[in-house]
């Protein structure tokens, strides 16, 4: 069995401070190499958004010692552009030459790396114009309300509406947002929620002034009344002589509870108009309602019909 050979610990730390020395002598030396530096645009006019997602970095050829590239490369910082001199191509389309920012660049490298070359000869931003105007809001309503309770007025919205602001070629088509769903169940007393904003897709530059708007519900429970109410015959010629074979009808009504006492028989006028019943060659008036209180969720009238003779 051959003897195993050890390698001697001065060997080892020789070769160790040899490769040191080595590297050291290495990133001391200069060398060119290129760097994809990170971007930033700034001094864009007020009144103008980037529309797209303009270019993310720039390459650079750069000169330093290879400490100094390794440590650019490693962690490279985020050279800011100035894009208050722009040049048009097209309506919304403009473009602007890094070369000419070269002083400005070499500001902002670490000290000791020299600018050689900016590799981009052009770089474009697609800009749109800020604008801004005022949509409706159109909340998601998923509401169930308990057996005999109903909404006594319209769901109040607060506010109604939003102002968006954004490149207009976002706004432009935009109509109105939306919010999320408001669901509510089994609902038998008033409601004040909280409901979200939503940006549309595809408008990430779009800003909206307020992100949520409350909305409030009026609930109350609901009864069901009756009238007999005397109706009136309009339009009936001087020579025409008619008898009807009813003399009222009867106004079959929803009200809230607490309306219910607010509604007789004198909240309601009907009317039958004789005039309609002729033009359309009908053997029986229909009556209407032309007069009623406001507060009611729903009403009819019965009979819909009413039978006539006329006497000769």
């Amino acid at each position: 069995m051959k003897p195993t050979k050890k390698i001697s610990k001065t060997f080892i730390g020789f070769l160790i401070a040899s490769i040191f020395i080595w590297l050291l002598i290495t990133f001391s030396k200069e060398y060119t190499t290129v760097i994809n530096f990170p971007v930033e645009y700034v001094k864009i006019e007020q009144n103008k958004l980037l529309q797209e997602v303009p270019l993310k970095e720039i390459g650079i050829s750069v000169k330093a010692s290879g400490f100094k590239l390794v440590g650019a490369k490693i962690n490279p910082i985020k050279i800011q552009l100035n894009a208050s001199n722009l040049q048009r191509k097209s309506i919304s389309k403009f473009y602007f030459l890094p070369k000419y920012q070269v002083n400005n660049i070499q500001k902002q490298l670490t000290s000791k790396i020299v600018l050689q070359e900016i590799l981009q000869d052009t770089i474009y931003l697609n800009l749109g114009v800020l604008a801004s105007k005022k949509v409706p809001l159109k909340p998601n309503f998923d509401i169930n309300y308990h057996i005999g309770y109903d909404l006594i007025n319209d769901i109040l919205i607060d506010p109604d509406s939003v102002i968006i602001s954004g490149p207009e070629n976002q706004i432009n088509n935009i109509k109105f947002l939306n919010t999320n769903s408001l669901v509510l169940n089994d609902v038998r007393s008033d409601f004040n929620n909280t409901l979200e904003v939503i940006k549309p897709k595809n408008a990430d530059k779009l800003k909206i002034d307020i992100s949520d708007i409350k909305v409030f519900g009026k609930v109350e429970k609901f009864t069901e009344g009756s009238f007999k109410v005397p109706f009136e015959i309009k339009n009936l010629p001087k020579e025409v002589s008619l008898t009807s074979l009813a003399k009222e009808v009867e106004v079959v009504f929803v009200v809230a509870l607490s309306n219910f006492n607010k509604v007789n028989a004198f909240s309601f006028k009907i009317e039958c108009d004789y005039a309609i019943s002729e033009k359309n060659n009908l053997g029986y008036l229909i009556p209407k309602i032309v007069e009623k209180p406001d507060f009611l969720k729903s009403y009819r009238v019965l009979p819909a019909k009413i039978d006539f003779l006329i006497q000769k």
